[in-house]
């Protein structure tokens, strides 16, 4: 594709009640990104020349989750051809081909637009090409009457007759134009119809009439989902998850019960990365190559290094930078802490705010008391040091290079290299209280 060859027109502006939301449909979640924040992301990859959204009244939020992305407002909903108007004034002057994709079909794929484009600048030189389906159920979807390899119309499927009904060829909605004659069919388009609205559809027979071809590229009915309705969405999250768990097999992790896995859309695994069951990769999340994941694990904005071990059941939370070789084990969280390579914090342990150095040791229950009720503050803990099992470190606190603190001790003060700290009270043994105390609640 050539940069100023293609424009995208994407419509948005349906108010999704259907999803009985606050939060508009379009920027509910799919693997970690919006809906919008998908089709956006596949129009990426055909470097278009110009891209508006088409938004409702009132749908700032919209506006400001697509942003730089310029938006128009379809002020009333008149239909889809009423919408891809509202956009016009943004391609004022544009020669090159027209997407006209939906906000909430969020798993089209850039080798489908790519696709399609290539189709409008076949030979043929078709003013209109239309993304087709073929539904197991073809049920009330409107059908593509196809001959000698030409688009004759598209007819909803109240509008059919039985021989057309028996099609199997249906429209998903997603359109490519000539933008030179885009603007004509568009104002050819009426709303002589039960509910008064232009519809996108009618520009098929449109062209048609004045003697333009019209074709289809077909798309696999997963890749055209579209979500208006919650469980509509858990679909869609199904079949994005299926989507990027072989994408992650195939460049070389092993997911040893790929269907407990969840990924963000922006999950980078290294290579020979083995990956638990039931562990969550929310957004952020990049790991090297050889890191062991184990069962039960979630992850957030964090950065692993090759050949780290983690879990199972440890919880990496925003601004973790695990380094080769650490081990972060079971019941173990972090909070925006450096662990430097080799280090170990194996067990029952929250490491929050700090910096862990290379080949320190972390004993159990170890804790970095980083919150005063007012501000958060930093715990440094040096190279080769060994924090004892049940130690509280209250920041901001220094632990010198190869220090010990001994276990059960709360650290309020810095450790110089090498020393041993123990803050806890002298152990006292009483011989025979215990057989006394029983005796006496006798």
């Amino acid at each position: 594709m050539t940069e100023s060859s293609v424009a995208c027109v994407i419509l948005a502006a349906g108010k999704g009640t259907r999803m009985k939301s606050d939060l508009p449909k379009v920027l509910h979640p799919l693997a970690g990104r919006s809906m919008i924040g998908h089709v956006l992301d596949a129009v990426a990859t055909l470097a278009p020349a110009r891209v508006v959204v088409v938004v409702g009244p009132g749908m700032e939020d919209v506006t400001a989750a697509v942003a730089p992305v310029p938006t128009v407002i379809q002020t009333r909903q008149r239909g889809t051809a009423d919408a891809v108007r509202a956009a016009m004034p943004v391609l004022s002057g544009f020669a090159g081909d027209v997407l006209v994709l939906y906000g909430d079909t969020p798993l089209v794929t850039a080798d489908t637009l790519a696709r399609m484009v290539a189709a409008r600048r076949a030979a043929t030189d078709p003013a209109v090409v239309v993304l087709g389906m073929r539904p197991s159920d073809p049920g009330a979807y409107g059908r593509l009457i196809v001959t000698d390899g030409t688009l004759d119309r598209i007819v909803e499927y109240l509008d059919a007759t039985p021989d057309e009904r028996a099609e199997t060829l249906c429209n998903a909605g997603l359109m490519a134009f000539d933008g030179r004659r885009l603007p004509e069919l568009l104002d050819q388009i009426g709303n002589a119809n039960q509910k008064q609205e232009y519809y996108l559809t009618d520009v098929v027979e449109i062209a048609r009439s004045r003697g333009y071809p019209c074709s289809v590229v077909e798309a696999p009915v997963d890749e055209v989902l579209g979500v208006n309705a919650r469980t509509e969405l858990a679909e869609a999250e199904h079949l994005m998850q299926q989507r990027l768990r072989r994408a992650a097999m195939n460049n070389g992790a092993t997911l040893t019960d790929p269907a407990s896995v969840f990924f963000s859309t922006d999950t980078r695994l290294g290579r020979d990365v083995t990956v638990g069951p039931g562990v969550v990769f929310a957004p952020g999340v990049t790991v090297g190559d050889r890191v062991e994941i184990r069962a039960f694990c979630h992850l957030e904005q964090v950065r692993v290094a090759d050949g780290a071990v983690i879990g199972p059941f440890a919880r990496l939370r925003p601004g973790t930078l695990v380094g080769p070789g650490a081990h972060i084990g079971n019941f173990v969280e972090v909070k925006n802490a450096d662990i430097a390579a080799g280090a170990k914090v194996n067990h029952l342990t929250y490491i929050g705010d700090a910096v862990i150095g290379a080949k320190a040791n972390i004993g159990a229950g170890t804790i970095t008391c980083n919150y005063d009720g007012f501000a958060k503050h930093k715990t440094e803990i040096g190279a080769g040091a060994f924090i004892g099992s049940n130690a509280s470190l209250v920041a901001p606190v220094k632990i010198g290079d190869g220090a010990i603190v001994g276990a059960g001790s709360v650290v309020t003060l810095d450790v110089e290299a090498d020393a041993l700290a123990v803050a806890r009270g002298r152990q006292q043994a009483f011989p025979g209280w215990a057989a006394r105390f029983r005796k006496h609640k006798r």
